[in-house]
């Protein structure tokens, strides 16, 4: 017998399809959702203007590729006015881009405290973030100088060297993917009035006798990547980060990016 080709589909067939699409929608939708759901969020607090702007330009930048390629979130702030215990809530990750450990508000110098003291999320400062003492009328914040090993600003190679950077903690999850030794050029290279160490476990130190050009700006151990390991937070200082170029380094873009995938979950 030929099948009746004007023969219309029974209302059971169409429930069934139509409950097949449904749940094909849904669930692509749910999985479209949580791939755009980032993994973790960070705060970078940023300095702005000055001869550190390129650099902070530039890891914005750079920033913004690596968010979308592991999927995380950045946002940005210039001063410390909204920090706070419920903002810093919404954040897994605290970057210090540069900016000082001074200029910051009473209100969101405790926030701060209690967010590394108490692990709430991680935390990777650079560069200008040990500039540490006395400076444009503000004092010294005597927490964040023992988070920084107790040490305190002394000097800085003003017409910058490049110098040959030695790994300590070959072995450390930020130092994965990193050779030995690496070159920066062309960095400024702060000295303080004592090494960190053993305050901080050092990571990696710079070694003063490769300086090109060399230089009397010496301070004998230098430590230029360590990690307080005394706080519950998951934190990184690394030193460099003067001029944009750095992110043309494989180097220092591996350490940086290892720092944030280790620093942001505890």
């Amino acid at each position: 017998m030929r099948s009746n080709l004007n023969e219309r589909p029974s209302a059971i067939t169409l429930r069934a399809v139509y409950s097949a699409l449904f749940l094909l929608i849904a669930i692509t939708t749910a999985g479209l959702g949580q791939a755009s759901a980032p993994k973790f969020r960070v705060i970078a607090l940023a300095e702005h203007g000055g001869i550190h702007q390129p650099f902070v330009d530039a890891a914005k930048q750079w920033l913004g590729d690596l968010s979308k390629q592991e999927n995380f979130s950045v946002d940005y702030i210039e001063d410390t006015e909204k920090i706070d215990d419920d903002f810093l809530s919404h954040y897994q990750l605290f970057i210090q881009l540069n900016y000082p450990p001074y200029m910051w508000t009473p209100k969101a110098m405790a926030a701060f405290q209690k967010y590394i003291e108490q692990g709430r999320g991680g935390w990777i400062g650079f560069h200008h973030a040990t500039l540490l003492g006395e400076f444009d009328g503000y004092a010294m914040w005597p927490w964040f100088h023992e988070f920084m090993g107790g040490i305190r600003w002394k000097d800085y190679i003003a017409k910058f060297a490049t110098a040959k950077v030695v790994v300590e903690d070959a072995k450390h999850p930020v130092l994965q993917g990193v050779p030995a030794s690496f070159m920066i050029e062309n960095e400024e290279w702060y000295t303080y009035d004592r090494s960190p160490r053993p305050n901080v476990h050092v990571l990696a130190h710079v070694d003063e006798s490769t300086y090109k050009p060399d230089t009397k700006t010496k301070m004998g151990d230098h430590p230029v990547i360590w990690s307080n390991e005394r706080m519950k937070a998951r934190n990184i200082y690394i030193f460099m980060g003067h001029h944009p170029e750095l992110f043309q380094n494989e180097a220092f873009t591996t350490i940086f990016k290892n720092s944030i995938l280790w620093a942001a979950h505890p």
